[in-house]
């Protein structure tokens, strides 16, 4: 955790605060807390990407150490949708909260789901919410606002309180023509800022962009018009929760008389979701990989998990050359219906590169309408303003370049207090002061390390870092119970040294231990720690002076009669 020390802020009475422990200043990890009097009110908790930075670590998640403290005072977690950067690490970490969740049907539905494979969805209490009522939440009364994004049933939260009202929008867009989404509802929240809203706290995702982000509806004669025009095999990547893209790639598929078939568990979840509240009804069912795999090339269209260049999704599987069902040869075609995801470039160019090798074919949305943003630009921004017109403007979440980009924005749309968050600041929110820094509470990362979750500034992950960049040296001293060496030192160099190198590296490092050894008595050669350290001196000291590297040692002492 980067900020370690006990918190530096409590709530006081009747006032409004809000900060957050992940999400702002990144992309992914959403954790957004807000207080009122002595309650807490979470809203989403979502996971991200690592990259090549943290070895061995796929996902992110935010520390809830600080709220997990005193989770006798959180009322509950509100969900705005269910994208993974919004509820992906609820499975994993509401055992440390144990409080109730509020959602809307298809994301509760995807909830259940993973809480059920984590074996706790019997002990957690839901509540399945629609909007257009308003539910309380401890202190804090709620209301679900419809919102058009890339998953159903996506929705802003008008949190209220004695102290005023925020609008949280989460994820979202002006889309005219949505599909499986809901419609931006700006009746609502032309009624909301009639009402006057104390704060907004708003996606930045896009704030930087003045392009026309699209609709969801232009994709599927897009699609239709694109599978007419090629040949052989078709392959589709996008996000595994847009279920709209899978709609309009179904329909392109039957249209040009091929079948559409789903590749990747986490399509299929969320497929059976969408399907069993009824947003598939339009469409023919997905068939699975191995079914597709007997039908002629030109006949399939498949939908793949992996457009961010995930290791262990279908399509780096299938660029590999390691999928059981799904080959893709020269003369096929991948569409990649998404926009990476900010330091995600390397591994998605690396698959990218792999495809072309094979002869297939690759369009990404820069040649063609093959994908459309869930989040609004700065028009849309600029209508949300003018239809809200809060007092104060928070820009989440987003990287600092984005939080910056909607702050402008606010800033020539009126609005007069605008303040950039960071994680773990906490800001009061007040009608008569505005907003106001008060305090900063703990936050930090975790990483999912296999099925343990781990602090990336505790020791694997530190000292994975160490083996990267720096190397390690196994020692082994073999030693008799007086004393006395019994063998030479064994020297083992990883990661150090080229072959040309070694012979001499090896013999300095061992020189430098058996003089080490030599300079201690007897009495502390017969103590397996001070032997061990006096080693790892030896070696290190001899690498820094060679090398200037830090690697990481292992003296190993072996005590024999």
């Amino acid at each position: 955790m980067r900020d370690p020390v006990s918190a530096l802020f409590k709530p006081q009475a009747d006032e409004f605060y809000f900060t957050a422990l992940g999400g702002t200043e990144e992309f992914g990890v959403n954790l957004n807390l807000y207080a009122f009097g002595d309650q807490w009110l979470m809203v989403d908790l979502g996971m991200g990407f690592a990259d090549e930075n943290l070895p061995g670590i796929d996902l992110l998640m935010p520390d809830p150490t600080f709220i997990a403290k005193q989770r006798d005072k959180l009322a509950g977690l509100v969900i705005t949708h269910g994208h993974e950067d919004h509820i992906g690490a609820i499975p994993h970490l509401w055992t440390r909260l144990r409080c109730p969740i509020y959602a809307t049907p298809f994301s509760a539905t995807l909830i259940r789901r993973k809480l059920a494979e984590a074996g706790v969805l019997d002990q957690v209490e839901m509540h399945d919410l629609n909007p257009g009522k308003s539910f309380d939440v401890g202190a804090f009364t709620c209301e679900f606002v419809p919102m058009a994004h890339s998953i159903p049933e996506a929705c802003g939260l008008l949190i209220t309180t004695p102290a005023g009202s925020v609008l949280h929008t989460g994820d979202w867009k002006i889309d005219l023509e949505p599909v499986a989404s809901f419609k931006t509802d700006e009746k609502r929240l032309r009624e909301i800022g009639e009402a006057g809203v104390l704060a907004m706290v708003c996606d930045s995702t896009n704030a930087g962009s003045d392009d026309f982000v699209g609709s969801e509806g232009e994709l599927e004669p897009s699609f239709t018009k694109l599978f007419g025009e090629l040949t052989g095999r078709i392959a589709v990547t996008c996000f595994s929760s847009n279920a709209s893209r899978m709609i309009a790639v179904a329909k392109a598929a039957a249209a040009n008389g091929r079948h559409a078939a789903l590749v990747g568990r986490s399509l299929w979840r969320i497929y059976e979701a969408a399907r069993d509240l009824g947003y598939m009804d339009d469409i023919e069912p997905f068939i699975d990989a191995q079914e597709a795999a007997y039908l002629p090339p030109d006949k399939v269209a498949y939908l793949c998990t992996g457009s961010q260049g995930e290791a262990r999704a279908a399509l780096n599987r299938i660029a590999n050359n390691d999928h059981p069902h799904v080959v893709l040869e020269r003369g096929d075609t991948v569409i990649f219906s998404s926009r990476p995801i900010p330091g995600n470039e390397k591994s998605i160019g690396k698959i990218k590169n792999k495809l072309m090798q094979a002869g297939i074919r690759i369009i990404t949305p820069g040649e063609e309408m093959v994908h459309v943003s869930g989040h609004g630009s700065r028009s849309d921004l600029t209508e949300m303003y003018q239809w809200v017109r809060p007092q104060i403007a928070e820009p989440v979440p987003g990287e600092h370049r984005n939080l910056l980009a909607q702050a402008q924005l606010a800033t020539d749309c009126q609005v007069p207090d605008v303040l950039v968050p960071e994680n773990g600041q906490v800001i009061r929110l007040s009608r008569e002061k505005g907003s106001e820094l008060v305090g900063t509470v703990p936050h930090g990362l975790l990483a999912l390390d296999g099925n343990r979750l781990i602090d990336i500034e505790d020791g694997p992950v530190q000292e994975r870092l160490r083996l990267m960049h720096n190397g390690v040296v196994n020692v082994v001293i073999v030693i008799d119970r007086r004393g006395d060496l019994v063998a030479e030192p064994q020297v083992q160099l990883v990661g150090l040294v080229d072959d040309d190198e070694y012979d001499d590296t090896e013999d300095e490092v061992i020189a430098a231990v058996e003089i080490k050894l030599e300079d201690m008595n007897r009495n502390q050669r017969r103590d397996d720690h001070l032997v061990a350290e006096a080693a790892r001196h030896a070696v290190r000291r001899t690498v820094k002076k060679r090398f200037d590297k830090k690697p990481v040692i292992t003296p190993n002492v072996v005590r024999i009669d």
